[in-house]
């Protein structure tokens, strides 16, 4: 045989053992919102799942939270050029998927990467969907929660025998702890963010007109009637009676519990990770619990969202069957490895993760655990979701009247005067 002979041959085999196998690697492109710890734990996933194996390869890019993330995810999807993989939260799922940005996961797919819908927790695996359709594949729930600092608490005759939070039901039994907080150390009975743009007055308005069995909106009307003013009139009291601060920024709302200067934080979980590290470090002062967020009403309802992974449409350029495949085994494996997710201070929805001996030791995680059971998201509409324009217009009024600068009635009528273009409009479709 000649040297061309031999050079042809060698190129064939090249060819068939040795190229194929490197262009037989999916990579993945994923487009994240989650920065910060969460930031830190999704790449410590990729990570590892990259070097679990050689068929796939996940490349992650962070986008700005909010707004910024979801616009770009929807004009990049309708020009075809979005990534094959994004997260989302699912409250923003009816806009996303009635909107067309989305493609459906059948469950012959997740079943391809050993996912069955029964494995998650059914109320998340419920918002994963669409007009029947699963869009989805929820990671966690991050319910409101109550923090309270045991020594202030303890001071103001809130502890039980073993340290823990007596129990707390009904409005007035909250505001009168925060009240003893206040009376008793004269330090803040509560630390919660509460200037104006702040989404955290919607959440807990919104988790307690849930606790008394009414929506926000119901068939494109808001459906709260007088339970909405009388409610939102409660939680300005607090601000108004002086045991919390109006007007406080996230920044300064967290300080003032992580410092030890307030009894109560009303917050996410997603403050977990600090209190956490700050105790191991020595830079947080006294010792804390978490509860679920109090039964203030008929019910324990409290407002929640999750993060999930979604397919986008991508008009134009579907997915092959090879990059589902692909995609799936990532989020495959994200579900079975969430445990490390859970110490973000996010309740896993993975139910052989969830359910584990170990996810319900996990401290302080498992004395909120229960609130997952609870939780209500944001009404289905187009227009509502995280950081969506129906919370941007109730982060304008809804802070005011803990101020002082409207009344709560007036604070409604404004907020649903400009909310109610919203209800009236037609979904997009983009």
């Amino acid at each position: 045989m000649r040297a061309g002979q031999w050079s042809a041959v060698a190129l064939a085999l090249l060819l068939c053992c040795g190229g194929p196998a490197r262009a037989e690697v999916q990579v993945v492109q994923m487009w994240t919102l989650l920065s910060g710890g969460d930031g830190a734990r999704m790449r410590a996933l990729i990570e590892s799942f990259n070097a679990s194996q050689q068929e796939v390869r996940v490349e992650s890019t962070t986008l700005k939270w909010g707004e910024p993330f979801y616009t770009k995810v929807i004009t990049a999807t309708v020009a075809g050029a979005g990534p094959d993989l994004a997260t989302i939260h699912l409250s923003r799922l009816p806009n996303l998927a009635g909107g067309g940005v989305l493609r459906p996961i059948t469950t012959a797919e997740l079943a391809s990467a050993g996912l069955r819908g029964s494995d998650f927790l059914p109320r998340q695996w419920a918002r994963s969907h669409y007009e029947g359709g699963a869009y989805a594949v929820p990671l966690d729930t991050h319910p409101l929660v109550l923090y309270y600092n045991k020594d202030l608490a303890g001071k103001a005759g809130l502890l039980d025998a073993q340290g823990r939070l007596t129990t707390i039901v009904g409005m007035p039994a909250l505001t009168n702890a925060f009240r003893a907080v206040k009376e008793k150390t004269g330090k803040a009975g509560l630390a919660m963010e509460a200037a104006q743009s702040t989404y955290a007055i919607w959440r807990l308005w919104l988790s307690l007109l849930a606790q008394q069995g009414l929506p926000v909106v119901a068939n494109g009307q808001f459906a709260y009637g007088p339970a909405g003013e009388r409610t939102l009139a409660a939680i300005a009291h607090w601000f108004r009676a002086g045991y919390a601060t109006a007007g406080q920024d996230y920044p300064a709302s967290t300080s003032q519990f992580m410092a030890g200067n307030a009894g109560f934080m009303i917050n996410g979980v997603w403050e977990v990770p600090e209190l956490v590290r700050g105790t191991k470090a020595g830079t947080i002062g006294f010792r804390y619990g978490i509860a679920p967020l109090p039964q203030l009403y008929n019910n324990a309802s409290t407002w929640a969202d999750s993060h999930g992974f979604a397919i986008p449409a991508n008009a134009g350029r579907p997915m092959t069957p090879e990059k589902t495949r692909a995609v799936l085994k990532f989020v495959a494996y994200v579900s079975t490895h969430s445990f490390g997710w859970a110490e973000g201070g996010h309740i896993p929805v993975y139910r052989p993760v969830a359910e584990s001996a170990a996810a319900r030791a996990l401290m302080p995680n498992a004395e909120y655990a229960a609130a997952a059971a609870n939780v209500v998201y944001d009404p289905a509409g187009w227009y509502m979701g995280a950081a969506g324009p129906l919370e941007a217009i109730a982060s304008k009024f809804l802070p005011a009247p803990l101020a002082g600068q409207l009344t709560p009635a007036d604070a409604l009528r404004r907020f649903e005067s400009e909310a109610q273009r919203l209800l009236k409009k037609r979904p997009p479709r983009y």
